[in-house]
């Protein structure tokens, strides 16, 4: 295999790697990827149970991508035979005069997104009973929602590129990339070496550390360790928090940004978490505890009315975020020497997996292509941060 040329060799088997390997492959390239630890691992940004999929955004360049990516997450799912989408309401809420909310609001407006604004006694009815807000809030309801299981998803688009073709290992980190006559040549730890014409980096969180490698380009992107938090549904209860009924996924705007889904994964849990952690070295994690636990228990306790035990969340797992100063995505040729024939996909800020099948599509036109069809990448582009290489 070291000695095969490659159309494409994608390093990183995460989504963002994994839904590349799938676009590229089913393209009929002879596709590499290569992941550094054991695929479907649960170090970095692609693993555990949910990740929520909306279309609500304060920027609303996302809302197409997301729009094609539910197109594109269910034509996925129906080519592997299983499921990984999961169909549910969404829901935003916050104060009346929350600027965050009032601006998804006018983005749902200008999009014509079908939605609802709901008053504290129209979202008891709407969902039920279970979720209550303050007077001074307003509800944002749509049926744009759902849950994409992640570890689910990534082995869903592995198993789609190797069905076309594609060549996957393993337990192979990428230490090094080189330009050379015929494209590019790719160096791993345990002394391999492939070559490709091109080349797609999308390690999350190490992406920094990789590119700096490379490129000698430093990015501001900054890894966060992040804590999911599962609460108890009090006994009786569970049927009303359930996905597939009338509860929804849901964010909540104000200092901090709430976040949560329906009980899916674990009987009896309901996922609440904050948006947001503790900056963090990828390969030093300190493996944490969640962030503003106290301000997390009273908001379970007052918006579910007391239907979950606010006491104690009963289950915390770590994940990372790579975030970007302004939490946009990088999406970019790297350029220098290596021109167009090395693309970046990384940055994404805590809130790209919903659009995986999308930000796939576009990373794979870019490098093969040249350019992503009908996408402004003005937003993603590497340039906006003003960096310059530090050779």
């Amino acid at each position: 295999m070291e000695n095969s040329q490659f159309d494409v060799i994608i390093v990183g088997g995460g989504v963002m790697g994994s839904s590349t390997a799938y676009h590229a492959a089913k393209r009929g390239l002879r596709i590499l990827l290569l992941e550094q630890f054991d695929f479907l691992h649960h170090r970095g940004s692609s693993h555990g149970e949910s990740r929520t999929i909306r279309v609500t955004y304060l920027q609303d360049y996302y809302t197409p991508l997301v729009i094609e990516s539910y197109k594109l997450w269910q034509e996925a799912q129906a080519q592997v035979g299983y499921k990984v989408y999961f169909k549910a309401h969404h829901f935003d809420m916050g104060r009346s005069d929350e600027p965050t909310l009032r601006t998804i609001i006018d983005n749902c407006r200008k999009l014509s997104i079908p939605h609802q604004i709901l008053r504290r006694d129209q979202v008891a009815d709407k969902f039920s009973g279970c979720i209550d807000i303050p007077d001074n809030w307003v509800g944002l309801s749509n049926e744009y929602g759902g849950v994409i299981k992640p570890t689910k998803a990534v082995a869903m688009f592995q198993t789609l590129a190797y069905n076309h073709g594609a060549v996957l290992k393993d337990n192979a980190e990428v230490t090094d990339i080189k330009k050379d006559t015929e494209g590019v040549v790719v160096f791993t730890a345990n002394g391999e070496m492939f070559r490709g014409k091109k080349c797609v980096v999308t390690v999350g969180a190490w992406v920094n550390k990789l590119v700096k490698t490379v490129s000698g380009v430093e990015l501001p992107i900054q890894p966060l360790e992040t804590t999911i938090l599962y609460w108890r549904i009090k006994e009786g209860y569970e049927g009303k928090f359930t996905i597939g009924g009338d509860f929804p996924t849901f964010a909540s705007y104000g200092k901090f940004y709430v976040y949560g889904t329906p009980m899916l994964e674990y009987p009896g849990l309901i996922k609440v978490a904050v948006h947001g952690g503790n900056p963090c070295d990828p390969d030093k994690r300190v493996w944490g505890p969640g962030i503003m636990m106290g301000v997390l228990k009273q908001w379970v306790e007052e918006r579910f009315m007391g239907m979950v035990d606010s006491c104690e969340p009963v289950m915390k797992q770590s994940c990372m975020y790579s975030m970007t100063p302004d939490e946009d995505f990088v999406i970019d040729f790297l350029g220098g020497e290596f021109g167009k024939d090395v693309v970046v996909g990384g940055g994404f800020s805590g809130h790209g997996f919903k659009m995986a099948p999308v930000i796939g599509r576009i990373l794979t036109e870019l490098v093969v292509d040249g350019e992503a069809n009908g996408v402004d990448m003005k937003h993603f582009r590497i340039g906006r941060f003003k960096i310059a290489p530090k050779l």
